[in-house]
């Protein structure tokens, strides 16, 4: 059996699998969310290792077995969030500054004035924005007393969260991380696969401060008895979004998904060769079919599944989540009622760190259930959006979207994503694909699985949503997006000066 660690931005859930790809135990915990001021989003990373530590076990506990009999584990993160934390001691110097945090707002802004963007993209595949690794492990750099110093010295380490839960799954043994989390920090060069010198030197990040980068798939070595109270081999790395690309089957060019969960995330698979994006996306570090390296174009959609949540945290107007389902299903139409969810910026293909959320359209008649249905169809609309790029520049449009995530759950959203690409949607009844492609990683690494085909063939049952509006309908909802987003623009635009 695999031990697959899927630790997300606002939990860690880990999975038993078995060699026929069925779940044998599964477990969950949400950790602390960290907000100290308009824009920051911070996690403590000594509470994401003790939640998954006792998130491990327990899924061992459902599954009936003990940790000591599993074969490997295979771990998927969230991949821009950075930890910066001390070699002798293994505490953090500093809260971990999550993906969605825009402090380094202006030190973005201020690198693309000098002319730095093209440079960067040609050699990262990314764009200068406070969602990627490098401006904010520079923040840490510059704002945690001495820390500047402590790292040139080699006396700290920094990782994203797969770094930071494989040193401490080893005791401080390894500090390593895989292309595809490499390829989220801004100081990846794609071509070479190695730390770029130039981009190190850009950011004023010092090499000794990061991680080895190795293959996807491999056995990099044991878990420490203290961590597990067992000795198993880590066997498999990837960036959440690359390994549910993986765990979906996507090793060939055209080949696509979309994860919908805290954000969006719809990769298509290119190949052996990176390719350069026009219109907005972001070309990133995959997997091919061993786990060797191999390139992907991605477009990031920072707010899905936290829309909803903001309606029944914020506003309070949802008990669970699940309820938007029903309150979809209750209105006939969107009523004009458009909500475009930018609390952290406007992500692929648009790239605004200035926007802000909007809703638009709202009349007396208004009730909850548009809302709801609002956060719905945005995920939708902005899924849409990055697709139509994506044909733009690889020249291909999308036999059928594969889809994962919390969100997949809701038979409404599914079949309204159909309707708005006018393109089938496909989804597994396992909708964790980001832990399923974290295992098959570690499986392959450890003989669980003799060939990709085997683990391919272990996938779960599928259920396909096929396009069933007009095209009339579908341009009506389309172009009430598209003003929505243009409001969403000008809002950000208009700063008052």
């Amino acid at each position: 059996m695999i031990l697959a660690i899927d630790q997300g931005t606002t939990g860690s859930t880990c999975l038993i699998l078995d060699a026929d790809g069925q779940v044998r135990g599964r477990a969950y915990s949400e950790f602390t969310q960290h907000f100290p001021r308009p824009g920051w989003v911070e996690h403590d990373a000594a509470e994401i290792w003790e939640v998954t530590r006792r998130v491990a076990r327990v899924a061992a506990e459902h599954a009936g077995v003990g940790l000591e009999g599993v074969r490997g584990i295979g771990i998927t993160n969230q991949r821009e969030t950075i930890v910066l934390w001390d070699r002798a001691t293994g505490q953090p110097v500093h809260r971990a500054l999550v993906w969605q945090d825009g402090r380094t707002a202006d030190v973005c802004r201020t690198l693309k004035e000098a002319g730095h963007e093209g440079q960067v993209r040609a050699t990262t595949g990314l764009v200068i924005d406070p969602y990627f690794s490098a401006t904010k492990l520079r923040w840490l750099l510059d704002n945690v007393p001495d820390a500047r110093r402590r790292a040139e010295a080699g006396e700290l380490a920094a990782g994203t969260i797969d770094s930071w839960l494989v040193w401490t799954l080893t005791g401080g043994r390894l500090h390593l991380t895989d292309p595809t989390n490499a390829s989220r920090t801004l100081l990846y060069n794609l071509e070479t696969g190695a730390w770029d010198p130039a981009m190190l030197d850009l950011f004023g990040i010092p090499a000794a401060v990061l991680p080895e980068i190795r293959p996807s798939s491999q056995v990099y070595g044991s878990t420490s008895g203290d961590a597990l109270g067992a000795e198993i081999p880590v066997a498999g790395i990837a960036g959440d979004q690359q390994s549910a690309l993986y765990g979906h089957g996507c090793w060939a060019p055209g080949e696509g998904k979309n994860t919908y969960g805290t954000g969006a995330f719809l990769l298509v698979h290119t190949g052996d060769r990176p390719v350069a994006s026009k219109h907005g996306l972001l070309t990133t570090a995959a997997c091919g079919p061993r786990g060797e390296r191999a390139y992907a174009l991605e477009g990031s959609i920072f707010i899905a599944g936290a829309a909803v949540q903001w309606l029944r945290d914020g506003l309070g107007i949802l008990d669970e989540a699940g309820e938007t389902e029903a309150l979809a299903r209750s209105l006939e139409t969107n009523d004009g009622v458009y909500f475009v969810p930018t609390f952290t910026g406007l992500g692929a293909p648009h790239w605004e760190p200035g926007a802000r959320g909007t809703i638009v359209g709202l009349t007396r008649g208004s009730t909850r259930a548009h809302l709801a249905r609002a956060a719905l169809e945005a995920m939708a609309y902005s899924t849409l959006d990055v697709a139509a790029a994506m044909e733009g520049d690889a020249g291909v449009s999308l036999p059928e979207l594969r889809v994962d995530g919390g969100a997949t759950a809701n038979d409404w959203l599914m079949q309204f994503q159909a309707d708005v690409l006018g393109t089938p949607v496909r989804r597994p009844a396992m909708v964790e694909m980001t832990a399923r492609g974290a295992g098959g990683l570690a499986g392959l690494a450890t003989g669980v699985w003799a060939t990709p085909e085997d683990f391919h063939a272990a996938r779960p049952e599928e259920t396909v949503f096929t396009p069933a509006v007009d095209q009339s309908a579908r341009a009506a909802l389309l172009a009430g997006w598209r003003r929505a987003l243009s409001a969403t623009r000008a809002w950000a635009a208009d700063d008052g000066g």
